[in-house]
């Protein structure tokens, strides 16, 4: 088990011709060190584990893997649908964002207490 588990979950749940950005994921994950750490884990991401490195990009969807892994990740991008000129992909058109839990926080009623309605108002009295 890595310390980069949780990056390699999500990353794994990006779906085909989707991409992310090394900040997004951070931000995502609130990983210490941002972008950056999220590209020492995407650098030490294993091999033969179908985690699909290709899909996470740099920021304004610029490849930033040095060759052969550019074009191979150029490659592998186009061969999903993703459109790369020059080493970019268009992150407004193929930006994926994750789904986010929705959580409700309400307060318990407790047992004790009264509807607004039955509540006794104190009146004031002048001194």
């Amino acid at each position: 088990m890595s310390s980069w588990d949780p990056v390699y979950r999500l990353v794994k749940q990006i779906p085909r011709g989707r991409v992310l950005s090394y900040g997004a994921l951070a931000k995502i994950l609130r990983l210490r060190g941002g972008a950056r750490s999220a590209g020492r884990a995407m650098a030490a991401t294993p091999s033969g584990k179908g985690i699909p490195w290709h899909r996470v990009l740099g920021e304004g969807g610029k490849i930033l893997v040095r060759e052969p892994y550019a074009s191979l990740q150029k490659k592998l991008l186009e061969s999903e649908g993703v459109s790369v000129i020059e080493f970019r992909v268009n992150l407004k058109q193929y930006l994926w964002t994750p789904a986010t839990k929705r959580t409700t926080k309400t307060k318990p009623k407790s047992a004790k207490q009264k509807p607004a309605s039955e509540k006794r108002t104190r009146k004031r009295t002048p001194n």
